[in-house]
């Protein structure tokens, strides 16, 4: 059996304890966050909820092999709210297969008073993004002052899969994953310092005793940092790092000699156990002109910690932004970052990338903006504890240019909107002993309208679009127009229709050319607020119409209808009664 240290446990007792009270008044209730000062000026009881069919019917000649045919859905929800706390419940019917659900062992529960704030059921608490990026399901509490907050909780951060071994198909066990941990910071804004310590492991006797010899549990202990500070207004630094040690096998051989003696009492050595670092930094310099920042940031290798669901590791990276703004309507942006990882030198390869940016953001008028953008990254790989060889080494590099002028046109009774749109993307491959294969070039366009006519509440839009991508010995064409219009009837415009027009043909260089015409309407009403109908159709024709084939037509042929109604109600309501001032 796993044995407890008992600081650890004093620890875990004090946590629960701070929030037992709460827990064993609400835990039945599921609730969002509520102030429990603010429970006498809330309504004593009001039960509400909602209920609905979602149907649809599906034809393609071409089979149903991705959709049924006919798809039926019933749904209802009920909420009982008691004092500004809610209970939710929730029914789900879909065809053959039935699901209840009812908030008796899932629920969240955040009440607060004054600057604290209780966590019951499935909460988060923000940590360092180093040390717990996951949610708990247990018990947490926390204080924020104007310039002193801690906080701390216990719960379990990942339930158990433990499916029997002897199933057809068993899903891959994990062990149910216990953790707690607590955290205090001082300060706000540009000159604060935060501390996190977290403690998680795993319940070996969560999964069957089979999985045991494959899947080893785990244990693991996180102390991060994060910290701010500013001169003036101009220049601020920022740092965020952790220390982690993790232990791949709870049951390994324990340290019992050396400096990893001294930790006995809060965290077990053992064979299996690594030691990693992960932080980044940053330093911030914002002037009347300009503002401009550099950052590095580095992760070791198996750096890892069981509070957060990954975390990217061996690699460091050093950047800088720049940006500034001429005359109040152009304004320019930039970011150059170096990446590479194989910090131990131990891979096979190391992988270097060069990331570079700019956003050129021109504002003509009111009506008339025009933005440009390019993105390039630079791959290359060199030596680890193997040589590259020349003729298999990667070495990328791509370049992406856009354009977009937008144009805006209102009026009393019009409006109009003109939108361009162009890109053009080369990816290629530097290595002189590489015959292009990969290589790709791609130029996109597109242009839209659209006229608002307001006395009419009616819109027309119409949009087109061209792709063209070149490779090696192939190439990829695709045009694209639709029409779109939209209208909104009755005294309160609570029923609004739309239909759209489109057609699109591709074409794969000597391989097919395929040509496809869709009409898609909609409606939508709401009758008393209460009430919501939707109605959706679309039907389209499709094939090969490439003329040097036997059989060229638009001989596939797809109908979709789909019916929805949803009904929102309040069944009891018995609202506060308001004292009259005398």
């Amino acid at each position: 059996m796993r044995m407890i240290n008992p600081q650890l446990s004093g620890l875990r007792r004090l946590i629960t304890r701070a929030v037992l009270i709460a827990a064993c008044v609400m835990a039945f209730l599921g609730a969002s966050a509520q102030d429990i000062s603010q429970i006498g000026k809330s309504d004593p009881l009001i039960i509400s909820g909602s209920i609905g069919t979602q149907n649809t019917y599906y034809h393609s000649s071409m089979g149903a092999g991705y959709m049924s045919p006919l798809s039926n859905t019933v749904f209802a929800n009920l909420n009982i709210r008691i004092y500004g706390f809610s209970m939710p419940f929730s029914f789900y019917y879909s065809n053959d297969n039935m699901d209840f659900n009812y908030p008796q062992f899932s629920f969240n529960l955040t009440p607060s008073y004054k600057n604290f704030t209780a966590h019951i059921g499935q909460s988060t608490i923000p940590f360092s993004t180093y040390v717990m990026n996951m949610s708990f399901n247990g018990v947490g509490l926390e204080y924020k002052g104007s310039k002193f907050r801690t906080a701390a909780f216990y719960g379990v951060l990942r339930k158990a899969v433990n499916d029997n071994p002897e199933d057809p198909n068993p899903r891959k066990p994990q062990y149910k994953r216990i953790g707690w941990g607590f955290s205090a910071g001082y300060g706000s804004g540009n000159k604060s310092i935060d501390v996190y310590f977290l403690r998680a492991y795993d319940q070996e006797n969560s999964i069957h005793e089979l999985y045991r010899e494959t899947y080893r549990p785990q244990e693991n202990l996180v102390v991060g940092v994060k910290a701010a500070y500013a001169i003036k207004n101009f220049l601020s630094f920022n740092v965020n790092a952790a220390t982690s040690a993790y232990t791949a096998d709870t049951e390994s051989e324990k340290v019992t000699v050396g400096e990893a003696t001294k930790y006995d009492g809060i965290f077990q050595p053992r064979y299996t156990t690594t030691l990693r670092f992960a932080g980044d930094a940053s330093v911030n310099l914002s002037t009347k002109w300009f503002s401009t920042s550099f950052y590095y940031k580095m992760v070791q290798p198996d750096y890892t910690s069981l509070g957060t669901y990954y975390t990217s590791n061996n690699y460091h990276s050093l950047g800088v932004t720049f940006g500034t703004v001429f005359f109040n309507r152009l304004s320019l942006n930039t970011n150059f970052s170096l990446q590479e990882d194989n910090l131990t030198k131990k891979q096979l390869y190391t992988t270097k990338g060069y990331v570079y940016s700019g956003v050129l953001g021109l504002r003509v008028s009111d009506k008339f903006n025009v933005n440009a953008m390019y993105n390039g990254y630079l791959q290359d790989q060199g030596d680890g504890t193997a040589v590259v060889n020349d003729t298999t080494r990667i070495h990328r590099i791509l370049h992406s240019i856009s354009l977009l002028p937008t144009l805006v046109l209102p009026g009393e009774n019009l409006d109009h909107s003109f939108n361009v749109s162009g890109n053009y993307t080369i990816n290629k491959d530097l290595n002189k002993y590489s015959i292009g294969m990969s290589d790709v070039n791609t130029l996109a366009l597109g242009a839209g309208y659209t006229m608002n006519v307001k006395p009419w509440d009616t819109s027309f839009s119409f949009n087109l679009s061209h792709q063209q991508s070149d490779g090696y010995d192939s190439k990829y064409t695709s045009q694209v127009g639709s029409f779109t219009t939209g209208h909104s009837f009755l005294k309160e415009r609570n029923l609004n229709t739309s239909a759209t027009v489109s057609i699109c043909y591709n074409e794969v260089k000597n391989t097919s050319k395929n040509l496809s015409m869709a009409l898609d309407l909609s409606a939508n009403y709401t009758l008393k607020k209460a009430h919501s109908f939707s109605f959706s159709a679309s039907f389209s024709k499709y094939g090969d119409v490439n003329v040097s084939k036997t059989r060229s037509s638009l001989d596939g042929t797809d109908i979709r209808l789909s019916l929805n109604y949803v009904y929102t109600f309040t069944l009891l309501e018995i609202k506060r009664k308001a004292k009259e001032k005398k």
